[in-house]
Parts: C-alpha cells; structure tokens; sequence
C-alpha cells in the first residue's frame, strides 16, 4: 500500500514534547517524526488493547525471532536470543554500560560534537568526561584518530561512547573508519559502546555497519556493546524500548546483573507489542518514508542554497536530521537561536551538543512538505531579520 507522509497531524495539546507551543511556532526540532507510525504497528497496538487484560508480559520467542531475522537480514548481524537484552531506552543504557565498564572517577571519551546525553550521562555518573574534535574534510566528519589516541593516553580512557550513525552530523562511518578505531581501542584495552539507534535511517549510498560483528570478527566482542531501538526507525518514541548486543557471555552476565540493581530489564507490554509488529510488517513503511525524507533532504539544500548559500550544510548520510554552520551570519549562539524563536520556528542549537556546535543549528526535516517549507520561509525570515 501506498503510505501518506503528507498528512497533517495536529500534535498541540497531546503532551507532545515537539509540539508544546500555545502559538503556531512550526518545531523542527527534537528527533520524532510527524507521520503517523505504521498501520501494522498501529493494528497491534489496538488488538493488544482489544484483548483486554493489560497484565505483566514478557518477550515471547516470536518477538526475539523477529528481531533476530532483522538484523541479519539487514545488517548480516547474527544474533542469538541469549545476545539480546531489553532496556527502556539508549539513554539509560549509556548511563547503565558505565556501570559495566567504569568506576566513578574514570575517564570515558566521547566526540565532539555528540548528542548531549553522551556528556551529561558521563557527568552525572561520575566519570571524567574527555572529548576529542570531530574533524571536518570536505563537508563531513572525519574521527581524528591520533587526537583520540592522543586522549585515551593522556587520561586512562577506559570506556570510549561511539554515536553511529553520527548525531548530529549524520555520518555513517565506513567499515574501515570502525575497524581503524577498533584497533586502537583494543591497542589501549578501551571498552567500546555503539549507540546505533539510526542505523535503520541510512540513506542512498551508505552502508551500515554493526560495530559489534566487527568486534566479533577480531576477538574484542568482551569489551564491545552496541545498542539500538526501533523507536526512531518507525516513529514510536513514546513507546520506551531498546535493546542492548552483546556476545561475550561474562559480559552479557555483569550487564544483566547491573540491569536488576535498577530493575531496568523489562518493557512494558506495549512496546514488546510495537517492537514484534515494526520489525515483522513495518519495512514497506520505512522504506517508503526513507523516500520521503529524502525528498525532504532534497528540498530543505536547495532552499538553502538559494536563499541562504553561507550556511555550510552537513548532507547526512543517515537520519532525517541536518547540522547548519550558521557562522557566516551569527556570531552568538543565543542570538542565532532566540532570532529563529522569534520567527516561530525551532531548531536545536548546536551548542548544546559541545563547543563544536558553536553557531550551528540541527534541523528535523521529518514532517510533511507543506510544514518543512513554511519552516524554511521562517529560517529565512530570522536570518534576513536585522
């Protein structure tokens, strides 16, 4: 079937986090979608409420074959049920793998720019938090490999926090990019963790790779974690569920013991419901709305190109979200933000993701194409704004 990413949703006045304004602001903000989930998800949320008893749930062998069958099929990720843990979010999982791999006082790596809870989790648990500067090379992120070196060094790194894909810039790194920071990793005993919850939003021409099965591949899989979730993939962040990879048994066995210090292991039947549905009958949806976003891609560059050629855009390789250099025409990360407040339309201010986001802005460009281009003509209302 023929799915209808045009549709407009009214989200005010549902507790939506994107969609809390008391004006018409257009919010191209926080990382949720305004499509509607898909049909089957949406059917398998009704018949579990249909059913009627809403009791305690655990997974059912059905759900893990489903993830199982995912992962392989797409990733040639091979996973068996005893790999797989359940967790209520990515977040909480970072914070829960500190536990794993650190003490309080030690050193954990994390690029910059990067996701804001990579550095607040670090902090907030009590770990010293060490950053390395994503290097910039003809328009994306590159790792600068001796500076992390450099760092791991210098501080004792013993845990480094790897976003791939990339948030925010959106770079899915190669294969070979992952195998070089791997054996470097392994060269000073670093544990790794992979958030990959974007890994199902590649876009046309990348190629994912599972940092784990490369960990795997060269005996490292004892010090290597990767977590994902099917929230962002099929627009269900409100559902609360992730899960966390691992293969090395002593590991899988410390981490499900630190998961019940918090009893932070089980989901809510809903989300064992969603995440069975997606993987089995949402891949019609996620293609189709990967064709959508990337029309959206399409259209936000060019705008930008045409009205607004000194912002330094950052093409993602994966995800529905842009990073915006915006220093050509702000000087002050405040200014730049409160003057597209004023225009009624919402970006996140780069500088929230580390001193690399100085004077940028990340936009979400999942919504329909008549709201992404009246958030465009605001862009560029606070932008022409003297």
């Amino acid at each position: 079937m023929q799915y209808n990413f045009d549709e407009i949703i009214d989200r005010s006045n549902t507790g939506s986090v994107k969609w809390h304004y008391s004006d018409d602001t257009i919010p191209l903000w926080v990382a949720d979608m305004d499509f509607r989930a898909a049909p089957p998800i949406l059917a398998s949320v009704q018949r579990a409420a249909d059913y009627g008893i809403l009791g305690y749930t655990k997974p059912t062998g059905a759900l893990y074959e489903a993830i199982i069958n995912w992962h392989s099929n797409r990733y040639g990720l091979d996973l068996t049920q005893d790999n797989i843990l359940f967790s209520p979010g990515v977040v909480p999982s970072l914070a829960l793998m500190m536990h794993v791999f650190t003490d309080v006082g030690d050193a954990v790596l994390v690029n910059d720019p990067i996701y804001t809870p990579f550095m607040t989790k670090v902090q907030q648990n009590n770990r010293k938090l060490v950053t390395s500067a994503l290097k910039e090379v003809d328009g994306k992120y590159q790792l600068d490999l001796t500076d992390i070196e450099a760092k791991i060094v210098a501080h004792k790194v013993k845990l480094y926090l790897l976003c791939n894909p990339h948030n925010p810039g959106g770079r899915v790194w190669t294969a070979d990019e992952l195998k070089a920071l791997l054996a470097l990793c392994q060269k000073h005993n670093v544990a790794i963790v992979s958030d990959e919850i974007h890994q199902d939003l590649t876009l046309t021409g990348h190629t994912f790779t599972p940092f784990l099965k490369l960990a795997e591949a060269e005996n490292y899989a004892h010090k290597v974690v990767s977590l994902t979730s099917m929230t962002k993939t099929f627009n269900v962040a409100g559902i609360k569920g992730s899960m966390i990879f691992a293969k090395d048994e002593t590991l899988l066995k410390k981490t499900s013991q630190q998961q019940q210090l918090n009893d932070e292991y089980e989901l809510n039947l809903f989300a064992y419901t969603v995440m069975q549905s997606a993987y089995e009958h949402g891949e019609e949806w996620l293609t189709q709305m990967l064709a959508y976003i990337e029309s959206n891609i399409e259209i936000t560059l060019d705008f930008l190109a045409g009205h607004l050629p000194d912002i330094k855009v950052m093409r993602p390789e994966a995800s529905y979200l842009i990073w915006l250099d915006c220093s050509a025409y702000f000087d002050d990360d405040q200014v730049l933000y409160d003057k597209l407040r004023a225009a009624k339309v919402e970006l996140n201010s780069g500088i929230k993701y580390g001193r690399e986001g100085h004077l940028k802005m990340r936009i979400n460009v999942a919504c329909p194409k008549t709201l992404l281009r009246e958030g465009l003509n605001r862009v560029y209302a606070a932008f022409m704004d003297d």
